[in-house]
């Protein structure tokens, strides 16, 4: 039995286990049953598993593609610790199940793995900083101030002495008008 802590901050790791199970029972396997009865949950010893998160893979299905290729174009992995896993990943037969820190939810768990699961390896994906590309946009563009905004229609504690005195004075032609009709 293998046991992994997931801890409520973790994001940007990809886990990947091998299903020791037949073709026929993989989908009753990895699929929650409208009773709640959810087989792979248990056999990671999760409280909380996201199924929008959790992906099987039959490695037949990758056609041409091996599995290292699918994990590197699909979920961005590149470190030295994938680079090195990468004949053992291509090696693997039958169905794995690959689950990305989302599928934690942010919950710190420990995990206690048990079969017909087995860790192949964690890795990390890649990261790529915020492109920080100029607008191109006219609207974009404006000149940049000393820090004082300038009245605007938007910012009514500026016109708060105005618009008091505007208020005033229709009340008055108000009750002028009405004073007048009697």
């Amino acid at each position: 039995m293998t046991r992994m802590a997931i801890s409520d901050y973790e994001i940007g790791l990809l886990r990947v286990f091998v299903i020791d199970l037949p073709s026929h029972t993989i989908e009753h396997f990895a699929n929650e049953a409208a009773t709640g009865e959810w087989p792979l949950r248990d056999a990671l010893g999760a409280s909380l598993l996201r199924g929008a998160y959790v992906e099987t893979v039959a490695i037949d299905d990758l056609g041409a593609m091996t599995l290292s290729s699918y994990l590197a174009e699909g979920y961005g992995l590149t470190g030295e610790d994938f680079r090195a896993a990468r004949p053992q990943l291509d090696a693997l037969s039958g169905h794995v199940l690959l689950l990305p820190s989302a599928a934690f939810g942010q919950v710190e768990q420990s995990l206690k793995i048990s079969p017909p699961l087995r860790w192949i390896g964690t890795f990390s994906e890649e990261t790529r900083p915020a492109e920080l590309t100029p607008l191109r946009s006219k609207s974009a563009r404006g000149r940049i101030t000393d820090g004082r905004a300038s009245p605007s229609w938007g910012d009514l504690s500026q016109l708060s002495g105005p618009m008091l005195g505007l208020g005033i004075v229709l009340l008055a032609i108000l009750l002028f008008a009405i004073g007048v009709r009697r």
